[in-house]
């Protein structure tokens, strides 16, 4: 009789703590903070009055190397970009790619 009572303590406790491992939450089951980082923290904003054609070809979305060689002739005959619209003067940019491309561009 001692046995089977000994024999029901163990199983009771082996059960409750295969339940506890079952029901305690693991790492994959928590749900992990998600953190938003901005366009601007990733790469840091083009400046048209620095860049030079060939960066301003690959960071900015519509404009090939015709266009980003535009850019360059502009300001070096007008002098630096007093605002982001100026850039609408340029031949060939539009105010599509402006809209496209603003949130990566400043004027220092």
């Amino acid at each position: 009789m001692r046995t089977g009572y000994f024999y029901s303590l163990i199983f009771a406790l082996f059960a409750s703590v295969s339940i506890a491992a079952v029901a305690a939450p693991t790492e994959s089951s928590i749900a992990p903070h998600s953190v938003e980082v901005s366009a601007s923290a990733e790469h840091p904003k083009l400046n048209l009055n620095d860049a030079d054609a060939a960066t301003l070809q690959k960071e900015l979305s519509g404009v090939g190397e015709a266009k980003a060689k535009a850019i360059v002739a502009y300001r070096e005959t007008n002098g630096p970009f007093a605002s982001i619209d100026e850039l609408l003067e340029v031949k060939g940019i539009g105010k599509a790619i402006l809209d496209r491309n603003r949130e990566k561009l400043e004027v220092n």
